[in-house]
Parts: C-alpha cells; structure tokens; sequence
C-alpha cells in the first residue's frame, strides 16, 4: 500500500475540514492532533482552503494534509504547491484523476457506483472515496458490491458519524472514513478547541475499543495450569479449554503450562484494530514490541506486546 495511504489507515478518521478564516487553521490543526488524529482533508469549499493548507504544513509539520473537494487542475496545482500530499474529489473525472497522477501525486477519487470503481481501478487506483456514503446505501452497499473488488478499498465520506463510525471501520475494505462530526462550522468559528479535541479524542476511543480481554497468570507446569483453570471454572462457570501451552478458563483467564512476559502474567487487552492501535498508542510515546507480533493470513496484526511490565503484568493487545 501507498506510504500515505498506510498512514491514512494507521489513523483512521480523517476529519474533513472547510474553514473560512485561514488564522484558525493552525489552532484547528493543533487540536486534531492533541486529540490523536494527525491527518485532515482541507476542502476547496471556502477561498481560504489554501492558505489554510499552507499554515497547517509550515506550522504543524506532524499534521499529513491532503486537499477537498478538487475539481480542476488548477486546484489540483494550488493544493500540491501549497504542501497537500493527497487529493480528494467529490465525484469520478477520469481527466483530473490523471493529471493528478501524472504529478506523481496521491488521488482518491470520489465514487458511487460500480462503474465508476472499475474506472479507478483500470487507471491503477487502490482506493476511493464512497461519498456521499449514508445517501448511497453506506457500508451495506459496499458489502454487497465488494465481491468482485477485493483488491479496491474505500474512504467513505458524507454522513459517518461516531454512532455508525464502526459500522463502516468493521469492514475490512475501509481504508479510513471522512467525517466533519468533530470539526463542525460553528465549532471552528466559535474557537472551541479543547471541545474539538475532546471529540476528536472521543472519536479515537470508539475507533480503538479498548476493553480487557482476558488475564493470563503464569504458572509453573501444565499441571499447575490445570489446576488453576479448573478452579476458576468450578467457582464462575467458566469454560474450561485446554490448548497446546495453556489452559484457558473461558473468557476470563489463561493459565500458561510455562511462564511468559511478566512476573505474574500478562493482561491481555482487546482492541477493534491492533494496527491502528499500535499506531495511535505509538502517539503517546508507547512503544510495542516488533518480535512478538503475530499476523492473520491477510497480514494484519493480530497480537503483539507493549514494551516494559505493569504491576509486574505484561500487556499484550489482541484483535476482538
């Protein structure tokens, strides 16, 4: 996948931005990324669109910004000469889609049909925008369609909001959604950044999922393990299950037959997307362990190991 794209996934939710005031565009910004979404699409919507890209990139360096609601060339022009480094268009215009690429740039066309999908995918796009994604049929549309397009993911736009958010990141053909939720007009113009924030980090929170799994206690022999599973089960009703290196007290604990990461155990906590959540936790200054992650067969992280101990506990993330 396109290094932006990957970004663009890592993230998640890419807030669509239209401002009218370009000075706003910086404490705008700063208040997406404290919130942890690092990423906006700026849309040609308002005169300030530029300037506002602009700003954003000398700025907030950390922030990836792409350009809105590009429908000529010349937009397409402003947009990369002012720093964007993805373009974005409400509907499919095989000439703009190509002179974006003849630029060397990133394009994410906006698509409703399966017409203009097989359009994209022919000119060797990877993924496009579903917009207006609720008033096309949202993500049950795409599950009907995707049969025949397993190679093309989409940036759906255009009526996701944080009660339908998962709906459509459930999906594993969403690249990202487009929402404005969190970056209203009256939000912008009223200057309410930490309530931006605050959303934006709600947002991410729904985004990732996280809840506790199971907890894994460490014992010494298969023995012990056994023992151990049994009693829980006995006491709670558990479900007792016996694999190749524990004994699982189902779906509460497992009781490891040797000991592994952690004085005690480890704490396993579950997430919507252990890809993203590495990405979002590396935000924080968090840092995961390469040599523990486990892939599914699609290449995506199933489980992986935070770095360091808590409570003489090691924590690991598991897809749900």
């Amino acid at each position: 996948m396109d290094p932006i794209l990957k970004q663009i996934s890592n993230v998640g939710i890419v807030p669509v931005i239209a401002i009218d005031d370009a000075e706003k565009a910086v404490p705008l910004a700063k208040a997406l990324v404290a919130g942890g979404l690092p990423v906006a699409e700026v849309t040609f919507r308002t005169a300030a669109a530029e300037e506002a890209m602009r700003a954003i990139v000398r700025e907030v360096p950390e922030m990836l910004v792409g350009a809105g609601t590009v429908l000529t060339y010349e937009q397409v022009d402003r947009a990369l000469e002012a720093g964007a480094k993805f373009i974005v268009s409400p509907g499919f215009n095989p000439d703009t889609v190509q002179y974006v690429l003849s630029k060397g740039a990133l394009m994410v066309p906006g698509t409703a049909t399966p017409g203009e999908m097989e359009q994209a995918m022919s000119m060797g796009l990877e993924v496009v925008k579903f917009f207006p994604a609720e008033q096309n049929g949202g993500v049950a549309k795409l599950k009907a369609i995707a049969g025949p397009y397993r190679a093309l993911k989409w940036m759906p736009t255009g009526g996701v909001n944080a009660k339908n958010l998962m709906d459509y990141l459930s999906f594993d053909q969403i690249v990202a959604c487009g929402g404005t939720w969190m970056v209203k007009k009256e939000l912008i113009e009223g200057e309410k950044w930490e309530e931006i924030t605050r959303m934006t980090r709600e947002a991410v929170r729904t985004m990732l999922g996280f809840s506790l799994h199971h907890v894994g206690i460490n014992c010494g022999s298969e023995a012990e393990a056994d023992q151990t599973a049994r009693t829980l089960c006995a006491i709670f009703g558990f479900e007792y299950k016996m694999g190749n290196s524990s004994v699982q007290a189902l779906p509460a604990a497992e009781c490891t037959k040797t000991p592994g990461p952690g004085v005690h155990g480890h704490i396993a906590i579950g997430t919507n997307s252990v890809d993203r959540a590495v990405y979002h936790l590396g935000l924080q200054g968090v840092r995961c362990l390469e040599e523990t992650r486990k892939t599914d067969g699609k290449g995506r992280t199933k489980a992986i190991y935070l770095d360091g101990t808590f409570g003489g506990f090691a924590i690991h993330l598991v897809q749900k």
